[in-house]
């Protein structure tokens, strides 16, 4: 979903005073007016295929980046890792600027230089000042284009992202999420972790991963994104300066299509009573990003809420699923989710709790499920949305989450979807809506559950599916 930074910003600067002590002058603008002027995304297209959507804005700073769709959804269960690893080996440096030449340029500038692979999606990505937007996509340019791979900077790459893998195994929500596409998605692609087993990183050589970077690294599956004080027709040049040498064409004619993957009902769980919470991830199979149900299930999950217990206020919370928590003292913290891919999502709850209130937890998280489908009022929708509606604010301030927006939406939709576009689409969901579609996706709908930790409490498969449903006279 896209919001931008300079909605945020207006929407701040429409009620403060222009002096301290002055008279406060009330904005006669409104919330749908503000985003209405919300700047354009202007897009253009190569003879490559790749893409280069940008926002201009006033800011003294841009972030510039390039989004490719590859990621661990597009790996063999022999190479799953090495997309990964990939990312890791391509900050190595390239030809013309080797590791600390490279760190050097970017330090000199006062600029950041990250990237992320996900499951779908790589993003290599630069936040500098706007007058050094030319350098940002030169050096981004050269990375996926022209890396340096020897084989002491593999070997290297290899000890830190065997060193990364044993500091995420600490991270027990992502080790319950991985869990959870494991069984949700098992047989499928899907089901892959990003980072990958660690026999194959051992086993991952330097020819696996030019193969993999030069099979998927293709014009039409890239975007180039910025953000900030630039200017559409200066990215555009400096595009077709670096970019234009990028093949559109694939060995063989062998485009890869992503097969469907297939959701299953069913748990992956690891008991371990040493450690203190058990984290538990449950989800029914959801829908696409592009899916017309994506926005009711969004505010649906927003209308569950998150919740930590170092909150304040938190028997005031407006999650009714909280209020319960906080009274109770059933656990130490929740968050729904609403995952979408390509084609398909993960829709559901984390919970953080100790090992006693497990059972209590998830009953009463999966009786607000049920609410969803059943008796959810006008009133409850409507706060959803509000909620929904200033997330989509409030997550993009500032020029990298909004190009981060950018290229994930340019990939995923083929275009940047407005502000003003998402919150049409949430106005038109109200109750009935909501109840239907939940009806649809979660009533009497097999869950898949990932969990680690203490979690001998945790009812039985056969009982949870039974809570999935009411029985009713």
């Amino acid at each position: 979903m896209a919001a931008v930074y300079r909605a945020g910003a207006a929407l701040v600067r429409a009620g403060r005073p222009a002096l301290l002590g002055a008279h406060r002058v009330q904005s006669t603008l409104s919330y749908a007016q503000t985003i209405e002027n919300v700047p354009e995304t202007k897009l253009t297209t190569l003879e490559n295929g790749l893409r280069i959507a940008t926002e201009e804005s006033d800011q003294p700073t841009c972030t510039v980046g390039v989004w490719i769709e590859v990621g661990s959804r597009y790996e063999t269960e022999k190479n799953n890792g090495v997309g990964n690893f990939l990312e890791h080996m391509v900050l190595k440096g390239t030809k013309r600027h080797p590791h600390l030449a490279l760190e050097r340029e970017i330090a000199s500038r006062g600029a950041h230089l990250n990237a992320y692979t996900s499951r779908e999606q790589t993003a290599y990505y630069m936040k500098t000042l706007a007058k050094d937007m030319p350098t940002a996509v030169e050096l981004l340019s050269e990375l996926v284009q022209n890396s340096s791979f020897s084989e002491a900077d593999v070997e290297t790459g290899r000890r830190l992202v065997l060193q990364e893998m044993q500091e995420m195994e600490s991270s027990l929500e992502e080790v319950s999420f991985d869990y959870l596409h494991a069984t949700a998605f098992q047989g499928t692609p899907l089901s892959y972790s990003v980072v990958g087993p660690s026999k194959n990183v051992k086993d991952l050589k330097r020819s696996d991963l030019l193969e993999f970077m030069t099979g998927h690294f293709k014009g039409p599956r890239i975007v180039l994104a910025a953000s900030g004080g630039i200017r559409h027709e200066e990215v555009v040049a400096m595009a077709r300066q670096h970019l234009s040498g990028i093949s559109s064409t694939y060995e063989d004619d062998a485009i890869p299509v992503l097969s469907p993957c297939r959701f299953t009902g069913s748990q992956m769980l690891v008991r371990d009573d040493a450690m203190p919470f058990a984290h538990i991830a449950i989800a029914v199979e959801g829908v696409g990003a592009n899916h017309p149900d994506m926005i009711p299930l969004s505010i649906a999950s927003s209308l569950i809420g998150s919740w930590d217990r170092t909150y304040g206020g938190g028997a005031n919370h407006s999650s009714r699923l909280a209020r319960i928590a906080v009274e109770n003292k059933l656990g130490h913290s929740f968050r729904s989710f609403n995952t979408c891919y390509s084609d398909t999502g993960l829709w559901g709850i984390h919970l953080v709790c100790d090992g006693m209130n497990i059972e209590d937890l998830l009953h009463f998280a999966q009786d607000e499920w049920m609410r969803l489908c059943t008796s959810v009022t006008d009133s409850e929708v409507n706060r959803a949305k509000n909620l929904l509606k200033t997330h989509l604010v409030a997550q993009l301030d500032g020029t990298t989450p909004t190009c981060a927006e950018i290229g994930r939406q340019v990939l995923n939709h083929g275009r940047h979807v407005s502000l003003a576009e998402w919150n049409s689409r949430i106005d038109a969901v109200d109750a009935q809506v909501l109840r239907e579609v939940c009806t649809r996706y979660i009533y009497d709908q097999c869950p898949a559950i990932g969990a680690v930790g203490p979690i001998e409490q945790l009812p039985d498969y056969n009982r949870i599916r039974s809570a999935m449903y009411w029985l009713r006279l």
